[in-house]
């Protein structure tokens, strides 16, 4: 159920443009959107939307023409298999509401789970009013403060895979660059405009005074919820950001402050840059905080240029630590939401998470460690606001074909499963990797890999036909990871390891 049939690496050379050309010359269907839907993990959704027969199958494809690179995505190809891979085994048709996925922050009513975090996609009016009006259930504004900021150019730069997408990003980015008096004016036509999405605010005060009055101001302005920002790793100068998130009992301290000035749900958002979240999330908690936010950006460096030995961004010859993000840090995240859920003296308290959200599946992930909402950024700064399509309807497609009435039965479904360390493991069983001869070229590279980087059990035998010794495989699965055609899939067999000498496949 829900195993991928379309890969990324089917459609890699789709830049996933704007106004795409693609669509703009078919007249049948909508191309880009099914290309996007392939992207973001939601073939299931594009195939269940296709009209009854192929419109494809006769079709000189001047979609192809049309792209910006032309040719050199198989538009024709793709739509051909989620007719005839994907189409097949939808289990129910696509529901036509998103009932499913309304819940709550902190008891406020929300149409969906997916929120923008706190950073420049979520920084003026404008921008705010094109992601509501997209579909997005609210926003954590960028982080108003009283005093001026003054940000440096480029602050931005990225680790990229071998296809050019971003694996990993970091900023040097501050706070808001507006007056506290423009961001209030913002918050309040939001409002005014919106009155059910969710607003929330992100703060940031240099004393308790400032805490207590920003607080107070944004509830009057019309937020719904506000957002503690102890966790910025471009703001420590002077004891801000993740300088408090790193000291509980300042943590206490503000998160008390803060609820001194207002009676609106607090959450503190928190820094990953410490061995353990619990600390300062139950310091939250005993300010009078009404939930929780993790994880804001692990502090980085990243891409030391060789010839001016400068990291990036480079700012006029200098570079400094900054958060780094994308779904790169999602792991981490994960492990923090669950450590939060997990800690009973917490229990009651909402989790809104984020890291490296660009998909559904990623958001399922943070919600089945307890997490009740999600919110994303980086992913918003690669593919645009547009994404809330992929992220309801891949999450409700999923929710409806398990048969869950609501997205809040799928929270804490996984927590039950995480052990804090791998001593609790059962040990006494090899689970053998399963080849699929269909997709084996020959390449070798599980050779390759498990001769240098694992247990030497893996030998070529004729025709190019790769062989596992069971007498030396001990079920790493390294072999499984490294395959580029998907050939070597888990669970080919369980068998105790006292039984394995001698088992070849």
């Amino acid at each position: 159920m829900f195993s991928r049939k379309i890969q990324r690496l089917d459609m890699l050379k789709c830049v996933l443009c704007y106004d795409a050309p693609c669509s703009g010359i078919c007249q049948k269907i909508d191309p880009a959107g099914l290309l996007r839907n392939i992207w973001f993990d939601n073939e299931r959704t594009a195939a269940g939307h296709l009209p009854e027969e192929n419109p494809c199958l006769d079709c000189p494809a001047p979609c192809e023409d049309a792209c910006v690179r032309p040719h050199e995505v198989p538009i024709r190809s793709l739509v051909g298999r989620l007719y005839d891979e994907v189409k097949p085994v939808l289990e129910i048709p696509a529901p036509e509401d998103f009932e499913r996925l309304r819940t709550n922050i902190c008891g406020i009513p929300v149409e969906n789970p997916f929120l923008l975090s706190s950073s420049v996609v979520s920084s003026n009016y404008d921008m705010l009013d094109r992601a509501f009006a997209a579909g997005w259930a609210g926003a954590c504004f960028k982080t108003v403060c009283s005093f001026e900021i003054h940000e440096a150019s480029p602050r931005f730069s990225a680790i990229t895979g071998d296809g050019g997408g971003i694996i990993g990003f970091k900023n040097i980015e501050q706070l808001s660059d507006h007056s506290l008096a423009e961001n209030m004016e913002v918050i309040r036509r939001l409002k005014d405009k919106y009155p059910t999405k969710f607003i929330m605010v992100s703060i940031m005060g240099q004393n308790e005074e400032e805490w207590e009055e920003l607080a107070r101001l944004c509830e009057k302005n019309g937020a719904d919820a506000i957002e503690l920002n102890f966790s910025c790793p471009n703001m420590v100068d002077g004891g801000l950001g993740e300088d408090i998130g790193q000291v509980p009992r300042q943590v206490e301290r503000f998160t008390r402050a803060a609820r001194r000035g207002t009676k609106i749900p607090i959450l503190a958002k928190l820094t990953p840059n410490v061995e353990r979240m619990s600390p300062a999330a139950e310091a939250a908690m005993r300010g009078g905080a009404d939930g929780l936010a993790a994880i804001n950006t692990i502090k980085s460096i990243i891409g030391i240029n060789p010839h001016t030995y400068v990291s990036s961004p480079a700012v006029r010859g200098r570079s400094a630590v900054g958060g780094y993000s994308g779904n790169a840090v999602k792991p981490i995240a994960l492990r923090f939401i669950a450590e939060l859920a997990k800690n009973l003296y917490l229990s009651g308290m909402h989790i809104s998470a984020m890291g490296g959200i660009e998909t559904w599946k990623d958001a399922l992930e943070y919600i089945m460690l307890g997490a009740g909402s999600v919110q994303v950024t980086t992913a918003v700064m690669q593919y645009g606001y547009r994404i809330i399509d992929d992220l309801k309807t891949g999450l409700n497609n999923y929710l409806a074909e398990k048969g869950f009435a609501s997205v809040d039965e799928a929270r804490g479904l996984a927590l039950d499963s995480i052990s804090e360390t791998t001593d609790e493991l059962e040990r006494d069983t090899i689970v053998f990797p399963k080849f699929h001869r269909e997709r084996c070229i020959g390449c070798g590279r599980c050779v390759i890999a498990c001769s240098d980087g694992g247990h030497q059990a893996i030998s070529m035998g004729e025709g190019r036909r790769p062989r596992i010794d069971g007498r030396k495989c001990v079920g790493c699965h390294l072999c499984v990871l490294v395959c580029p055609q998907r050939a070597l899939v888990s669970g080919w067999k369980r068998v105790a390891k006292a039984d394995s000498a001698g088992r070849s496949s």
